[in-house]
């Protein structure tokens, strides 16, 4: 009797949730690493957040990111979290943000390639095999933040130009639309308040920056 009454209560709350979910919002699935989840800022301050609600100035309705995200995280890190959610897709837009700590461990680039390219196919088949609704970031430059003073700041812009070469030609085979912010991360030099206290991750402000470069993406379709 107890177990038909709490199968009762699940299946009320199932339903509530369904009736109470607005049909004229989108969604949307970030997934990524510290750049996505938004370390050293409040989380509303990500690039995720600061997207959705200028869309919505748009009237464009989008509900509040799923993010799938860690500081910290490589491509490997990343796949085990995504085998371990459960995922209510097709989402109507899903974003792919990873590789920054690949570099920074020194992983085989190689290694890289082999686990983007299934990060990128599940993202167009979280999206409902949609390509069009995928978008793929590419991976900022650290080396130029205070935290790399003492680092060689030319090797890593090397290393990340190298691993963003990888992320545009799988975006370039499979149709999926890169945006390239590595040059705004470049600039913090002439823009302090670019970097966030910690003296690496970007600051809100930074953010706030890319979204502008992300925006037409959602505006043009």
């Amino acid at each position: 009797m107890v177990d038909r009454v709490v199968i009762l209560l699940w299946v009320l709350l199932f339903t509530s949730c369904i009736e109470n979910k607005d049909p004229s919002q989108q969604t949307f699935l970030a997934l990524g690493d510290s750049y996505t989840i938004g370390t050293s800022v409040h989380q509303t301050e990500s690039w995720p957040y600061q997207l959705v609600r200028k869309l919505d100035s748009k009237d464009i309705r989008i509900a509040p990111p799923h993010i799938i995200a860690e500081r910290g995280w490589t491509t490997a890190d990343l796949k085990k979290a995504i085998d371990q959610a459960a995922l209510d897709f097709p989402y109507d837009w899903v974003s792919l943000l990873i590789g920054v700590n690949n570099q920074y461990d020194g992983v085989n680039i190689e290694t890289f390639k082999a686990e983007f390219e299934q990060l990128l196919s599940q993202a167009i088949l979280f999206a409902g095999s949609n390509k069009e609704r995928v978008l793929v970031i590419s991976i900022p430059d650290w080396g130029k933040t205070p935290f790399a003073k003492d680092r060689d700041q030319e090797q890593i812009a090397v290393e990340i130009d190298n691993y963003n070469q990888v992320i545009y030609e799988y975006c370039a085979r499979e149709g999926v639309t890169f945006i390239d912010i590595t040059p705004l991360s470049r600039t913090v030099e002439a823009h302090p308040a670019y970097i966030a206290k910690d003296e690496l991750h970007p600051s809100a402000l930074q953010y706030q920056v890319w979204v502008e470069e992300i925006l037409p993406y959602f505006l043009n379709k």
